[in-house]
C-alpha cells in the first residue's frame, strides 16, 4: 500500500476523533485571520479613531490569540498522540521505520492544518464584515461597513501559522523518536502522574490544598484594604501562588480523597453508578491534576480579565455621569449663548445654580480611627474641599436639611470612596482660604452621600468630596474667598430626551471654550476608550473558553475509548444503557463542574478585589460573564455525554 493511500485511510479512520479539534481549529484560524483583517482595514480604523490606539489593540489582540491557538494546538496534539500510540506501535510491529511513520503523521498534519487554515480563512473574510458590523456597534458608530480582502492580513497569517504548524511537527516527530515502541503500548493508559494508595499524608495535602485556596480568597479581598501590610506586587504573588498551588492540591488529593471516602463507606457495595463515576473520578482526578490545574486557572483568567473589561465598559454611563452630573455643565457662568440657542429652538430644560466656594480641610480627621495609620494615603494630609450651600442643594434633594455647623458630605464615590471610605459623624476643621490668619471652622459630618451634582473639573477629578453647609456658614466661609477659584456651576437636564441630539448640534456650536461640558460627549468618549477593550476581551475569552472546553471534551474522549471494555462487560451481564449513563452523567458533571467551579470562584475573587478600579458597576457585568462561561461550559459537557452514550451502545 502507498504513502498516499495509508494516509488517507489513517485520516479517514481518525476524522470521528479529530473533527472538533478541526473545528476548533479553523474557529482559532477564523478569529486571527478576522482580527488581522481588522486590524489592517483603513476604513475601519479611520471610523473608530484617530489615535491609532484601535490597531495596536488589534495587533495585541493577534498576539494574545496567536499563543492561545499555539497552547491548544500543542496539548490537543499531544493528546491525540497519546490516543495514538497503540497505532504507532503496531506500525513499528510491521517493519515501519519511525522515520516513515512521522512523514506519515507529518502528511496527516500537513493536510490537516492546510484545509483548516483555507477554511479558517474563507470563514474569517466572510466574518470579518461581522465583526466590523459588531465592533462598531459597541462603539456606537455609524458606518458603511464593506467587505475587503487584504493580502497583508493573509501574508502574516501564513506566516504565523506556517511557524506554528513547524512547532507542531517537531513537537510530534519528538514524541515518536524519544519513546520505546513497549511504552507506546501503554501510553494511552498514561496520567499526568502516577496513582499511589491513599496515606493520612495526602489527606493532610489536601486539606493544606483547601486552606491555600481560602488563604487566597481572603487574602484577594484585603489586597486593596489601606490597612494591610505589605508591597502591593509581593501580596499578588503570594495570593497567586497560594490559590494555583491550592487548585493543584485539590486536584491532586482532596478530590480523590473524598470519593475515596464516599466509597469506602459503602463497605464494597458498589452500584453501576458508583463503578462508573466514583472511581474514575477520583483516578482522573488525581492523575490529572496537572491539566486541571491548568485549565481551571486558564477559566478564571480569562473569565476575570472579560468581567473586568466589560465592568468597564458597562459603568461607562456613571463614571461620565461622576464626571457630568447632567445633560450639560456650564461653568463659572459660561455658556448663556448655548442656553439662548436651546431656548430658540425650543428645547425644554431644568436648570440648577450651584455657588461654590473652597476651603482648606485636612482629610485625616474625615478617617475612621482604624484608617488613621501612617500607611494610609490621606493620613496627614491637607487638601482643598469645596462647599456648596443648602438652598442650592435643595433643589435637588428638597427634604436635606443641616443647621449650625453640621455638614452633608457627598459627591464622594468612585475607586476613591471604595479604598479610603469616609465616615458620618466625624468632626473636621475648615479653614477659609483667605489672609494668613483666617480663622477656622469646626463642622460636624452629619451624613455622607454619594450622588454626583458638582463635575469633576471642580473637584480635581470624579468622585471628590464637597460639603453642604447652611447657608449663613456658606456666606460667613465665602467672604474670604481668594481670587481665580470655581464659584459657579449651572447644570442643565433636557426635559424631553429626544431633544438631545438637536442638543448636541447646537453644543458642538457653541463650545468653544473649555466652560460647557457634555455628558453624552464624555460617555462617548469612554466608549470609544473602552469599547476596544470590551471586543478584544470578548473575542479573546471566547477563544480561551474554546481551549479549555476543547481540552476537556478531548480529555473526556479518551477515557470514554480507554473504557469502552469496561462498558462491554457491563452491557453483558446485564446492565441497561439507561443505568450505565447515570454513572456517566454524574462522572460528566464533576469532570466540567469542578474545574469550572473553582474556575469561576477564582475570577470572582479575583475581580472582586478590584473591580472598582475599572468601574462603578460590579453585579451585572459578573454574573453575565459567568452566565455566558456556564452555558458554553454546558454546551462542551452534553456533547462529551453524547459521545460516551455513542460509545456505550457500540461496546455491545
Amino acid at each position: 500500500m502507498s504513502l498516499s493511500k495509508l494516509v488517507l485511510r489513517s485520516m479517514k479512520k481518525n476524522m470521528r476523533h479529530y473533527y472538533l479539534y478541526f473545528f476548533a481549529l479553523i474557529f482559532s484560524v477564523t478569529l486571527y485571520f478576522s482580527f488581522v483583517t481588522l486590524q489592517n482595514n483603513a476604513e475601519v480604523l479611520d471610523t473608530v479613531d484617530q489615535s491609532g490606539t484601535a490597531k495596536a489593540g488589534f495587533a495585541a489582540a493577534t498576539y494574545m490569540l496567536y499563543f492561545i491557538v499555539l497552547f491548544f494546538v500543542l496539548y490537543a496534539n499531544h493528546l491525540f498522540m497519546k490516543r495514538r500510540s497503540k497505532e504507532i506501535g503496531l506500525y513499528q510491529l510491521i517493519g515501519m521505520t519511525k522515520g516513515l511513520i512521522v512523514r506519515l503523521l507529518a502528511i496527516e498534519s500537513i493536510l490537516l492544518f492546510v484545509g483548516a487554515i483555507v477554511l479558517g480563512m474563507l470563514a474569517g473574510f466572510f466574518s470579518s464584515r461581522l465583526f466590523a458590523m459588531i465592533l462598531l456597534r459597541v462603539l456606537e458608530k455609524e458606518a458603511l461597513v464593506t467587505m475587503t480582502f487584504s493580502t497583508e492580513a493573509l501574508q502574516q497569517s501564513i506566516v504565523v501559522f506556517a511557524i506554528l504548524l513547524v512547532i507542531v511537527l517537531v513537537q510530534m516527530a519528538w514524541m515518536i523518536y524519544r519513546v520505546s515502541l513497549l511504552s507506546l503500548f501503554s501510553a494511552s493508559k498514561q496520567a499526568d502522574e502516577r496513582v499511589k494508595r491513599f496515606s493520612p499524608l495526602q489527606m493532610v495535602v489536601g486539606f493544606l490544598g483547601l486552606v491555600f485556596i481560602a488563604y487566597g480568597y481572603y487574602a484577594s479581598t484585603k489586597l486593596f484594604d489601606i490597612n494591610s501590610k505589605g508591597n502591593l506586587m509581593l501580596n499578588m504573588i503570594i495570593i497567586l501562588a497560594t490559590t494555583i498551588g491550592g487548585t493543584f492540591l485539590v486536584f491532586r488529593f482532596s478530590v480523590a480523597f473524598i470519593m475515596n471516602s464516599i466509597r469506602l463507606k459503602k463497605n464494597g457495595h458498589l452500584t453501576a453508578r458508583d463503578v462508573l463515576a466514583l472511581t474514575p473520578i477520583m483516578h482522573r482526578m488525581k492523575g490529572n491534576a496537572k491539566s486541571l490545574t491548568l485549565i481551571t486557572v486558564l477559566t478564571g483568567v480569562s473569565l476575570g480579565f472579560t468581567t473586568l473589561a466589560y465592568i468597564s465598559y458597562y459603568s461607562s454611563e456613571s463614571s461620565a455621569y461622576s464626571q457630568v452630573p447632567g445633560d450639560y455643565v456650564l461653568l463659572e457662568d459660561k455658556g448663556q449663548e448655548f442656553l439662548k440657542k436651546l431656548e430658540e429652538n425650543n428645547i425644554a430644560f431644568d436648570k440648577r445654580d450651584y455657588r461654590l466656594q473652597s476651603v482648606s480641610a485636612s482629610f485625616t480627621q474625615l478617617l475612621s480611627e482604624s484608617q488613621q495609620n501612617e500607611d494610609n494615603p490621606l493620613f496627614g494630609l491637607d487638601g482643598i474641599i469645596y462647599i456648596i450651600p443648602l438652598s442650592d442643594y435643595q433643589q435637588l434633594v428638597p427634604e436635606a436639611s443641616v443647621s449650625d455647623n453640621d455638614v452633608i458630605l457627598t459627591n464622594y464615590g468612585g475607586y476613591m470612596a471604595e479604598m479610603f471610605p469616609l465616615e458620618k459623624g466625624r468632626d473636621v476643621v475648615v479653614t477659609p482660604r483667605g489672609p494668613e490668619g483666617t480663622k477656622e471652622e469646626m463642622l460636624h459630618v452629619k451624613e455622607v452621600r454619594h450622588e454626583s451634582i458638582i463635575s469633576g473639573t471642580v473637584t480635581s477629578g470624579p468622585g471628590g468630596p464637597i460639603f453642604i453647609v447652611p447657608d449663613a456658614l456658606f456666606e460667613k466661609l465665602a467672604a474670604h474667598d481668594v481670587p481665580d477659584m470655581w464659584q459657579n456651576q449651572t447644570t442643565i437636564n433636557l426635559k424631553n430626551k429626544s431633544d438631545l441630539a438637536l442638543a448636541e448640534k447646537l453644543y458642538m456650536q457653541s463650545n468653544g471654550e473649555n466652560f460647557i461640558q457634555s455628558y453624552e460627549e464624555e460617555r462617548k468618549g469612554n466608549i470609544e476608550l473602552l469599547g476596544i477593550i470590551i471586543f478584544t476581551a470578548a473575542f479573546l475569552g471566547l477563544a480561551f473558553l474554546m481551549t479549555t472546553g476543547s481540552i476537556l471534551y478531548f480529555k473526556q474522549m479518551s477515557e470514554a475509548e480507554e473504557e469502552r471494555g469496561s462498558y462491554t462487560i457491563l452491557r453483558k451481564i446485564g446492565f441497561a444503557e439507561k443505568d450505565i449513563m447515570k454513572g456517566i452523567y454524574m462522572k460528566q458533571a464533576f469532570n466540567f463542574g469542578v474545574p469550572l467551579i473553582i474556575g469561576l470562584l477564582h475570577s470572582y475573587f479575583a475581580v472582586k478585589s478590584g473591580w472598582f478600579l475599572f468601574g462603578s458597576e460590579l453585579t451585572t457585568p459578573l454574573w453575565i460573564a459567568m452566565s455566558c462561561y456556564i452555558a458554553l461550559y454546558a454546551i462542551f459537557a452534553v456533547l462529551s455525554v453524547g459521545y460516551y452514550k455513542k460509545v456505550i451502545r457500540e461496546s455491545l
